[in-house]
């Protein structure tokens, strides 16, 4: 296995890429002080994963990084790759050649490659751990490295004659096995604390597990009664619903049948109304007729004051004839024929005051029987009236009570989409508890 090439880029003093070759007529690597000879003596040592940065002779490790001059900005990544020829396959690899590489960010990261693949800095060790090379192998001397074997500073010398011997790699690896026995025991440790915790826990989810089990078949049972309460209501809601449907249609058509009688009444108070104002026209006209045949009379009382007391009563009877002419229906001919009659019982006395006392008689019976006529008449208005008003408050009722199966009937209407929605809720909690009951 030989050193091939050293490619150093933005690594320290090297801002620039710089490629190293290792070939037959290479010996060594001279120049004045300050040339960067031991910069890659540093490179060779950090790609080989060197993590102390005071070995490197830096503060911390982002100072290997190019920090930059007056004439050039500072680098953002430091990157050191190393080539070696393994045709004797001293490495534990198939390739021919290796090629590890180890790039540093500003940003802190850092990353290791083999062969231009991303890998770890324990891959990286493990490939070199038998063949003498690495950051700490006393195959890359460093400055101080001469004098701490010659004093033999730290055991220097023993770890010389370790790598030498070929044991550095057991011991490795003993230190490896320890600290992995050592992660096993407390391992162990922890898996005792888990089983005692587990065991006194045990019970207690022994416990929950039997109250869960009755909880869920405390639920199904709730579940299956609320169905059944749920398809009971809902059942009663039904008959309730058809019964008011039923209400309502009877009250519909009772409704139906008082408006038409109302009509039909209403039409009849009409007709009476109009053949009242027409007797009324006729009671008028008649009225007219005899105020003038009473002022006829009255300008006979100054000729005959033998019929003044007669004249007296018609004046006081006057007053209720008015009334009663108001509500009087009749004929006017019998009016006069009643006339005509006391005229001719007058007449055998005085022809004058026969006359006027038949008139007067035939009047006021005329009046009196127009007086019963429309007495009869106003009655009946009454009636009408009565029965008219009654029909209205009976269709008030029959409309409010309309109004209230309407709003019962809503009501349920919304009773029964509020119990549907409550029996789909249900079915989908019982979907979803069969689903939860079958994954437990």
């Amino acid at each position: 296995m030989e050193l091939k090439t050293l490619e150093i880029k933005g690594f320290k003093s090297f801002a620039d890429k710089t490629t190293v070759n290792f070939n037959e007529n290479i010996t060594g690597i001279v120049g004045p002080n300050g040339c960067g000879k031991s910069n890659i003596v540093d490179a060779i040592r950090w790609v080989l994963g060197e993590q102390r940065s005071s070995e490197l002779r830096s503060d911390k490790m982002s100072n290997v990084i190019f920090n930059g001059t007056k004439k050039r900005k500072a680098g953002g990544i430091a990157e050191v790759s190393l080539t070696f020829e393994n045709t004797k396959n001293i490495l534990p690899t198939e390739y021919h050649t290796v090629t590890i590489t180890r790039m540093l960010y500003r940003s802190g990261e850092s990353e290791y490659r083999l062969n231009n693949v991303p890998c770890r800095l324990k891959d990286i060790k493990s490939l070199f751990l038998d063949t003498g090379i690495g950051s700490n192998s006393y195959a890359i001397i460093a400055l101080g490295m001469v004098d701490d074997l010659l004093n033999d500073r730290e055991n220097s010398r023993r770890r010389l004659f370790e790598q030498a011997a070929g044991i550095s790699k057991y011991k490795q690896r003993k230190r490896e096995t320890f600290n992995k026995l050592k992660g096993t025991e407390a391992d162990l440790a922890r898996v005792e604390d888990l089983l005692f915790e587990i065991e006194g826990n045990l019970k207690t989810l022994e416990k929950q597990a039997k109250r869960a089990k009755r909880y869920f078949e405390l639920k199904e049972d709730y579940k299956r009664l609320s169905v059944e309460l749920a398809v009971y209501r809902l059942k009663d809601h039904t008959s309730t619903y058809n019964e008011l449907k039923e209400k309502i249609k009877k009250s519909e058509d009772e409704q139906i049948a008082a408006q038409t009688k109302a009509t039909q009444l209403e039409a009849a108070l009409e007709k009476a109304k109009a053949s009242n104002i027409d007797d009324e026209k006729a009671l008028s006209d008649k009225q007219k007729h005899l105020n003038e045949l009473v002022g006829s009379i009255r300008s006979k009382e100054n000729d005959k004051k033998v019929f003044t007391q007669k004249i007296q009563f018609i004046k006081q009877n006057e007053s209720n004839l008015f009334h009663q002419i108001e509500t009087a229906q009749g004929s006017l001919a019998q009016v006069e024929k009643d006339i005509l009659y006391y005229k001719d019982e007058i007449g055998k006395e005085h022809e004058i005051e026969s006359k006027l006392e038949t008139q007067l008689k035939e009047a006021q019976l005329t009046l009196n029987r127009i007086k019963n006529d429309h007495g009869s008449l106003k009655s009946e208005l009454d009636g009408f009236m009565t029965n008219q008003q009654q029909l209205e408050r009976q269709v008030f009722e029959l409309e409010k009570k309309v109004a209230i199966h309407a709003s019962q009937r809503d009501n349920l209407l919304r009773d029964i989409a509020h119990h549907n929605a409550e029996i789909a809720k249900r079915n989908d909690e019982v979907g979803e508890l069969r689903t939860k009951y079958e994954e437990l």
